[in-house]
């Protein structure tokens, strides 16, 4: 008697454990699936919705300015398929009745500053970077590193090549940096930065090295929810974020070199050290590296955020920005690369900045690909960039 009643007491709590060991699984759409990437390239979507009035789709890809307005058949289902799409790692939402909802049967999702969107991949080209492939990986890693500056300690996701943890080997460091409304999440999560490198380094496309993404967002210390602020801390534009110094993350940049070079093993010299950023990270490199003129023999600029007449130019990070530039034109390195696509709002001050080094008779690579400001070309500059460093 007594071991039956164990035994129904065990399969009791076997049946309890099924039941409740997965949360959310009584959230499925039953059959559907969404999205389906076709064999042709075109990609369809759908959405069980049958008291909705109208559902469209509304994503980061060109065609149709990424909008698509969905068709219900009688079952209560809507869907809609996109024509080809190029080989992208692409974000997207859905919009029902006026109420932008995720993609409920499609598990993985990306934050872009405070918005979630729904993600896939098309393969065969660029998104196959962007992929978990079979080969060697290197880690990404979380660490926080002690700011003077700050006075506070301040994070840092860091990515290491495959094989840095059984090796003795030293390695170069690209310091790459956010844009506006990011953190230190935004290359591995959106920029698939991990999935690049891992792919480009069993190519043989580009050196081993080591990958420094830092928090630029001064008024903080790390990504939304990493802060003593939790969740309380709600995702924003840079500037938004209020009791941010101007110049104060430019000028303690040292602080993050030093970190890296005391806790990775690094090749700590000017020729072993690139620094590149998109946006406001293309600001804040432009800054940085005339400001440290000795510190990096690379420089990228993707998409970049230049210094304006509105720049207080009596703050030092900012100041006698012509003789910087002259300065570091003059210390020497090995690449300055811009890029910028043709229908980006900054192309003129880019212009302009361009004509700056112009007159400077500084030496930079200028390339123009199509689009506007989108993680689309920040991505692809990534695949261009990197093979040029560290050779």
């Amino acid at each position: 008697m007594i071991k039956k009643k164990i035994g129904a007491a065990l399969l009791a709590m076997f049946i309890y454990s099924i039941v409740f060991s997965q949360q959310n699984t009584g959230f499925r759409q039953g059959s559907i699936n969404s999205p389906v990437v076709n064999e042709d390239g075109s990609v369809t979507f759908r959405l069980r919705a049958p008291l909705a009035q109208k559902v469209s789709v509304k994503g980061d890809w060109e065609v149709n300015a990424g909008v698509g307005e969905m068709k219900i058949d009688t079952g209560g289902v809507w869907s809609y398929t996109t024509p080809k799409l190029p080989s992208d790692f692409y974000m997207y939402s859905f919009t029902v009745d006026s109420v932008r909802i995720l993609d409920p049967v499609n598990a993985f999702s990306n934050r872009d500053v405070g918005n979630l969107f729904s993600v896939f991949i098309v393969n065969h080209g660029n998104g196959d970077n962007y992929s978990t492939n079979d080969v060697p990986h290197g880690n990404v890693s979380r660490t926080w590193y002690p700011s003077v500056q700050f006075k506070t300690d301040r994070r840092l996701t860091i990515y290491t090549p495959p094989g840095y943890e059984t090796s003795k080997n030293k390695y170069p460091v690209l310091y790459l940096l956010h844009g506006s409304g990011g953190d230190e999440e935004a290359w591995i999560s959106i920029g698939r930065l991990s999935n690049i490198m891992d792919n480009l380094i069993a190519q043989g496309k580009i050196i081993p090295m080591i990958v420094v993404m830092p928090n630029g967002n001064a008024a903080k210390q790390a990504a939304p929810g990493e802060t003593k602020e939790n969740f309380s801390y709600k995702p924003g534009m840079s500037n938004t974020l209020g009791n941010s110094v101007p110049g104060s993350y430019e000028l303690s940049f040292d602080e993050i070199i030093n970190f890296t070079d005391a806790r990775y093993r690094t090749k700590a010299e000017k020729a072993q050290r690139a620094l590149a950023g998109l946006s406001m990270g293309g600001s804040h490199s432009i800054v940085i590296s005339a400001d440290h003129p000795n510190m990096f023999n690379y420089v990228g600029l993707f998409s970049p955020a230049t210094p304006s007449r509105r720049t207080d130019t009596t703050n030092k990070a900012y100041s006698n920005m012509d003789e910087k530039l002259a300065a570091q034109k003059n210390n020497g390195f090995a690449l300055y690369w811009i890029a910028i696509g043709k229908e980006d709002r900054l192309i003129t001050s880019v212009a302009d900045f361009r004509k700056k080094l112009d007159s400077l008779q500084f030496p930079y690579t200028y390339i123009e690909s199509g689009r506007g400001h989108i993680w689309s070309n920040w991505r692809n500059y990534m695949l261009q960039f990197t093979p040029l460093l560290f050779k």
